[in-house]
Formats: C-alpha cells, sequence, structure tokens
C-alpha cells in the first residue's frame, strides 16, 4: 500500500475536500491549536498543512475545560472538537460553564453522513437538542461549499456581545466530499478569531450621570467581575481606581486592578467571615451610596446570597450584556463594552469637580491599610501555620511569595477557588486568576493548566485542586506529558469530599458516607504515568518542593496531606458548632 506523504497530499484547489476547507477556514482566524481527540479525523489530517498543532485530550469534559483556559488567557476564541453521540455529551458541561462565564469557544462536532441521518446511525443523536441550552448558536452545516459562511457565523457568534460558545455540526461526508466552488465568486478572507469581536461605548449621557452621580457620592465604590478580564481593560479601569476610586473584585473578576495597590480591597462576597482577606473591609461595601458594578453577574456568591450589596444605594451596572444589567439591582444602565465605557467613564470624571474623592484618599487608604493589617493580626491568632496535617493558609502563604506578575494560577471549584481567591496576591493588573465559577463544577483544575500552558508557554502555571476534583480527570497527566506541557499541580489531599461534608454538618449536624474517600497517593499515580511526583506531610517541606517543581520542564504533582477540617472563611460556616469535630 502506497501511503502519500502530507506533502503529497496537500492539494490543488481541484482536490480540495471538506476538511481541507474547514482546516483553511480555522487558520484564517487565528486557530493554531485545536483540543480534540481523533474525530474528527479528516480535518486533523489536514490541519498540519495549515499550521494548526492538535492538542489531544484524553476526555472530552477536559478538552472543553482546556479551550476555555485556553480562550480566557489568550484572548482569542478557541476550538475543541468532538464526536457524534457520547463525546459529544461530554462537551456539555465545559460548554455550560463557558456560557454562564462568557467565555467564546468554537466547538466542531462531527455529526452522521447526511444521507443516515434519521435512521439510527451509529451513536446518532439530536445534537442541535444537546447543545441548546448550554450555547449561543447551534447550526448544521450541510454543504460543504459553504463551510466559510458557517465557521464566520460561528466565530461572530462566539466572540460579539456577550461572548459565549458555539457549535457547529459538520457531518462525515461534507468533511469527505469535493465540493463545487466558483472560481469567480469571492472568497471570505475576514479574520474574527479574537474577542471582543465589535466593541461597543454605552450611551455618552448616561456616561456622564454616571460621572457625576460618582463625583458626588460620599463612599463610592467599583466591584469588578470577569467582564473586565473578558474586556481586556485592566488598564483602564486602573486609571479610574488612580482617580481616588476604591476596587474590590469578585472572584472572577481577581486580578482585575493590582492588589497591592493602597485602594484595592481584594475579592469580596461568601467568604468574608474571620480569615478572609476583606473580613474587616465589609463596611466599604454595605455603607457605600454609590456602587459601579462591571462586568459582574451580581450572582450569589458574589454577593453573600445578595445580603453583601447595601440596599439603599445608587447602582450603577457597566455590562456588554444588557440582560445582565438590573437583574437583582435596579441601576443606571451602561450597557456597552468596558474597555471603551471606561475609558469614556475617566474622561466624564476629570471634566468633574473631583476634589471630594482626593480629600476622602488618604483616609481611604489607611482604611483599607488597617483593614488588611487586621487580616493578618487575625491569622497569626486562627491558623496555626506549622500544623501538621497542613493547613491550606500556610500552603497559599508559601506560593505567593514565589509568584510573580507573569505567574498564572487556576483552580478547581469548590475550596481550591476560595483558596486561591482570598490567599493569593494579583500583583499587576490584569494577572490570570483562573476558576469555573460559570457554573463551578469539579474537575476544571488539570485542564484549565493545561489550557493556559497551551496559551503562554513561557508563564509559570500552576494548579490548586483538591483529591475531589482531581479525582475527575487523573487521565490528563498523560496529556500533559504527550503534548509538553509542563504544569505544577498542587493536590490538597484531605480525603473528603470538603465543602459536601462541610456544608452537610454545617446545615444538618451530621454528613452523608459518601463525603469521605479512601487514602490515595496522588504522587505515586503521577509517577506511573511518567511524571514527577512529590508527597508533603511537613509543613517545612512544601516551598521547597514547590520552588524545584517549578524549576523542572515537566507536569509535577505535589500531593500535600491536609486538614480536613480546615475550611475557607465562608460566611454561613460562621458559628457553627457542628465543624468544630
Amino acid at each position: 500500500m502506497n501511503v502519500m506523504s502530507r506533502s503529497q497530499a496537500t492539494s490543488s484547489a481541484d482536490n480540495m475536500t471538506g476538511a481541507h476547507l474547514l482546516a483553511a477556514a480555522l487558520q484564517r482566524h487565528g486557530v493554531r491549536e485545536i483540543f480534540g481527540q481523533s474525530i474528527p479525523s479528516a480535518l486533523f489530517l489536514a490541519a498540519p498543512d495549515y499550521g494548526i498543532r492538535q492538542i489531544g485530550y484524553r476526555t472530552e469534559n477536559a478538552g472543553a475545560a482546556m479551550a476555555d483556559a485556553f480562550a480566557r488567557v489568550s484572548g482569542k476564541v478557541s476550538v475543541v472538537t468532538a464526536q457524534n453521540g457520547p463525546a459529544a455529551t461530554l462537551l456539555v458541561p465545559g460548554l455550560a460553564e463557558a456560557l454562564k462565564a462568557s467565555i467564546p469557544v468554537v466547538a466542531i462536532v462531527q455529526d452522521v453522513s447526511r444521507r443516515f441521518t434519521d435512521k439510527n446511525a451509529f451513536q446518532e443523536l439530536d445534537h442541535v437538542a444537546l447543545f441548546s441550552g448550554v450555547a449561543k448558536w447551534v447550526r448544521r452545516v450541510a454543504d460543504p461549499a459553504r463551510i466559510d459562511d458557517y465557521v464566520d457565523m460561528a466565530f461572530t457568534a462566539a466572540a460579539t456581545g456577550r461572548a459565549g460558545p458555539a457549535v457547529l455540526l459538520v457531518p462525515l461526508d461534507v468533511l469527505d466530499e469535493r465540493p463545487e466552488i466558483d472560481p469567480e465568486q469571492p472568497r471570505r478572507s475576514a479574520s474574527l478569531g479574537t474577542f471582543p469581536l465589535d466593541r461597543t461605548a454605552a450611551d455618552p449621557a448616561r456616561i456622564a450621570e454616571a460621572a457625576s452621580l460618582i463625583a458626588k457620592a460620599k463612599t463610592p465604590i467599583v466591584i469588578a467581575g470577569g467582564g473586565v478580564h473578558a474586556s481586556q481593560a485592566s488598564a483602564e479601569l486602573s486609571a479610574l481606581q488612580a482617580l481616588g476610586l476604591p476596587v474590590a473584585t469578585t472572584v472572577m473578576g481577581k486580578g482585575s486592578v493590582d492588589e497591592t495597590h493602597p485602594l484595592s480591597l481584594g475579592v469580596v462576597g461568601y467568604f468574608m467571615a474571620p480569615r478572609g482577606r476583606t473580613s474587616h473591609l465589609r463596611s466599604l461595601v454595605t455603607e457605600a451610596d454609590v456602587v459601579l458594578l462591571i462586568g459582574n453577574r451580581t450572582n450569589q456568591n458574589g454577593t453573600d446570597s445578595w445580603s453583601l450589596y447595601p440596599k439603599g444605594a445608587t447602582y450603577i451596572h457597566l455590562d456588554v450584556d444588557g440582560g445582565e444589567i438590573g437583574r437583582n439591582y435596579e441601576a443606571l444602565r451602561l450597557a456597552g463594552d468596558a474597555k471603551l465605557t471606561l475609558a469614556a467613564l475617566k474622561q466624564a470624571l476629570e471634566k468633574e469637580d473631583l476634589s471630594a474623592l482626593s480629600t476622602r484618599r488618604k483616609a481611604l487608604e489607611e482604611k483599607i491599610a488597617t483593614g488588611l493589617a487586621a487580616h493578618r493580626e487575625d491569622m497569626k491568632k486562627l491558623v496555626d501555620m506549622d500544623a501538621a496535617p497542613l493547613r491550606p493558609e500556610r500552603l497559599m502563604a508559601d506560593l505567593d511569595s514565589v509568584l510573580t506578575p507573569e505567574s498564572i494560577v487556576v483552580a478547581d471549584a469548590s475550596y481550591s477557588s476560595i483558596w486561591i481567591a482570598n490567599f493569593l496576591t494579583a500583583r499587576k493588573a490584569g494577572q490570570r486568576f483562573i476558576t469555573p465559577r460559570g457554573i463551578a463544577g469539579l474537575g476544571w483544575g488539570l485542564p484549565y493548566a493545561l489550557g493556559a500552558k497551551a496559551a503562554r508557554p513561557d508563564a509559570p502555571v500552576v494548579c490548586l485542586t483538591g483529591d475531589g476534583g482531581f479525582g475527575h480527570v487523573w487521565s490528563e497527566m498523560e496529556t500533559a506529558r504527550r503534548m509538553k506541557l509542563p504544569v505544577v499541580v498542587i493536590v490538597l489531599n484531605n480525603q473528603i469530599l470538603g465543602y459536601q461534608k462541610h456544608a452537610e454538618l454545617s446545615l444538618f449536624g451530621n454528613f452523608t458516607d459518601v463525603c469521605d474517600f479512601e487514602a490515595v497517593d496522588h504522587a505515586a499515580i503521577a509517577r506511573a504515568i511518567g511524571c514527577n511526583g512529590v508527597r508533603v506531610d511537613r509543613p517545612e517541606d512544601f516551598l521547597p518542593a514547590l520552588k524545584e517543581a517549578l524549576s523542572r520542564d515537566e507536569l509535577t504533582v505535589i500531593d500535600v496531606i491536609t486538614d480536613e477540617r480546615a475550611h475557607p472563611p465562608i460566611t454561613s460556616f460562621q458559628g457553627k458548632d457542628a465543624l468544630n469535630y
């Protein structure tokens, strides 16, 4: 059998298949990486001729999470693929997260051949129905000559307005067919692979009204959400902060501003109990008279079950999605892109009398500094940093000591997201701390790390995960090894489903038997896969192990035996005696 080389197979226009047209369209949009397994095979066989690298995940749910993180870090629309049927169903959780978190992902799903539609072909499924609840746009391309059109529609849907997933269903025979293309017909040339694709500023009259409200306010505050990162608006927010406005963030908004700035509070929300970084700064939120919300969904966790934000305040809500504005807090509507609108708001503010902001600034900075210092004193009294099993607070302090402004830290859902949001420091505006807060499902941590590393190979990437979440995705360690994606994975090994056990104790005084795990040596699993694995059970051993892991050009798992009773400073847990077991 004579097998042609790729260079021989690279076809003239007469030999272009639908797969070649699809790869060429993706290349036109700046795609250089596709997260996918073996299917669609025709696409992946054509992709290298168009400079596209396949990053082969082990499971589709992890692949969707990799694509999500890649988009967040790179600012590019990411692409993930899957086969029809069961593989496609596994994309659903990752696309749901991307939809709720406003992350642009194009999912290309191979479908059954057109002539087999509705005949119960192998693994046939109604994919339009399957994805309709987790994507902005779902279409099936039926004519290979229209692949360019549909790819452009998918990228446009994903990257315009409030970003999110778009799903393109491509029948198997469409990929194999050689389409008839009119050589006289102009070919598409647009590049639509970055986001936000179209920036629009809010109504100038409303921006002027917002500036007047802020200038006249006695105790204004900004609470920035993930929309600041999505818009790449950190510089514009920092410029607003420089005028004298205090800035707090949600978990997804962490890193929107430099947290070492004297007017940065940190993350506010549902973990402001004692040990919380902002526990002594709650009054700056509750007593605000004007609250500027930016790219902030005002969701349950971010508002501490809607109890944190002041009831009598005037709200100004800036969001690219007009449907989010005023959802939970009636507000002056600034519907538009954060980057453009914040720049316009700064210009409008500079026309106002800002003497009140200037006059209050010193006292405000002192109040923030005092509150943060009080938190540090609390930590000395409330946490034994030398305890064994280890306290996560000790691990976060050691990790924080080695992070640089270029470091990327990702977390799994549940406690891991809270540990990094509360105890790590954003050292520059725009630094990324990536957490699954759209729907907050377990198992995202390691795939997020791999997607982030694929987007920024030069950046140190550290993943924090619990043993519960890590158990979902052990297999992706082999992906890291095979695809040369060296990251550091810190596993908080407390042998329980921490949030579930502690929440059940808090609510019911008892817990279900699924909360406790058998002992697992995650470091040994890493070594069995051919990666580096280190087990830590003494606090003094963690920092050296972390520094060593960061110096290595391979995935390292640091399996840390942690105190199962340790929980983040969640306000609803405060005063619950059942947690003192």
